[in-house]
């Protein structure tokens, strides 16, 4: 039988901010500790490691949905109903189209940074850089969701339903990628 790991009644927990992370968990007490970054267990160039590898597999989750609601609007215009379209329809479909290829883009600026900053020593740098531009790649892409789910609704239910389902969509993803974690860290400031 192996001997009880002294640590095991302590739930470890790395909170984001928008300027690194911030370790902690809960001590022996029971209660919340933190530290600054690089203090603990842990050295400055394992945290870097850390975060960078956290930073590409959460670009990992979200790109492949990104991919497929570009595709999805790029098939649209090749279709036969695309000539039905009002010129509303259309330009928000364009505006869809375009905050979609602006979130592609921005998703993947920490690849292309990671590459052709490879072995320069900078990842401190990278890491904020590439931070800020998946943040900005979210934002865009939030609004290639609205906009597509205005855009079907519109043409599924009419404006009405449209707006009430775009509505519901916005409060849902503003809430779930924006307002929760930011609220964390109002709490945790």
């Amino acid at each position: 039988m192996l001997p009880p790991n002294p640590r095991s009644d302590r739930a470890e927990r790395v909170a984001p901010t928008w300027t690194g992370y911030v370790r902690g968990g809960v001590d022996d007490s029971g209660n919340e500790r933190g530290a600054p970054d690089g203090v603990g267990d842990e050295s400055a160039k394992e945290r870097l490691d850390r975060e960078l590898i956290e930073l590409l597999n959460e670009l990992r989750v979200v790109l492949p949905g990104v991919q497929v609601l570009f595709a999805f609007l790029l098939t649209i215009p090749f279709t036969g109903r695309f000539a039905d379209l009002t010129d509303l329809q259309r330009d928000l479909y364009f505006a869809t189209f375009c905050a979609t290829m602006v979130s592609t883009g921005f998703l993947l600026a920490p690849t292309a940074y990671h590459r052709l900053r490879w072995r320069r020593f900078d990842k401190e740098r990278m890491l904020r850089t590439s931070n800020r531009t998946a943040i900005t790649g979210l934002v865009a892409l939030a609004l290639a969701v609205c906009g597509a789910v205005y855009l079907i609704g519109d043409l599924v239910f009419g404006s009405t339903g449209a707006a009430i389902t775009t509505a519901a969509a916005a409060a849902l993803i503003g809430t779930l990628w924006f307002a929760l974690p930011l609220s964390r860290e109002v709490d945790d400031g």
